[in-house]
């Protein structure tokens, strides 16, 4: 298949920087999903695929897999709609006094992909301003959770209204499957 190469560890898709190998397994952006991509991955590379968010546009901004600083990837979190009005863009110490901790079971994920950065402020501005593809949510906002993540684990940030505030929340494993599952 001419229109898919892979070179230095990129995955080109017709001319395109759709992924990149990392420890033996293909992460691709899915607005590149498609039966093609796949079967040349799996079949013909013997490759695990996985779908994420953000590869595309973190590649084509220059980002890298392997150099600069190491990037996590980020969920965002955001009460659901049937979550009692008033809990919705308060303060974090105001939603402490009325209702008690962020409760996960009340949220759910609305993103969840790479970024092209790890800094919080940095991605109150991207998730207001310049929408990423796949996320389904509305303007980041006060009561929104920032999640962190790789590897190691997770680290968790309530919108709070000046800045955020790192707090204690455990989502579910099922809820945190969003990003590989969505198709473009």
């Amino acid at each position: 298949m001419k229109g898919v190469q892979i070179q230095n560890n990129r995955i080109l898709y017709y001319g395109n920087i759709a992924g990149y190998i990392e420890k033996g397994k293909a992460v691709v952006d899915p607005l590149f999903q498609n039966e093609e991509l796949q079967s040349y991955l799996t079949e013909r590379e013997g490759l695990n695929v996985e779908w994420r968010n953000g590869t595309f546009a973190r590649l084509a901004n220059g980002g890298s897999e392997d150099n600069g600083p190491v990037l996590k990837n980020c969920r965002i979190w955001q009460l659901k709609p049937e979550t009692d009005v008033l809990m919705k863009f308060i303060g974090y110490d105001e939603l402490l006094e009325q209702f008690g901790e962020p409760d996960p079971s009340r949220y759910r994920a609305v993103y969840d992909g790479e970024v092209e950065t790890n800094d919080l402020e940095q991605l109150f501005a991207k998730f207001n301003l310049d929408h990423p593809p796949g996320y389904e949510g509305h303007s980041l906002s006060i009561s929104d959770v920032v999640e962190l993540y790789d590897d190691s684990g997770s680290s968790f940030h309530y919108v709070d209204r000046a800045g955020f505030r790192e707090i204690s929340f455990q989502a579910t494993g099922q809820e945190q499957s969003l990003g590989p599952q969505m198709n473009m």
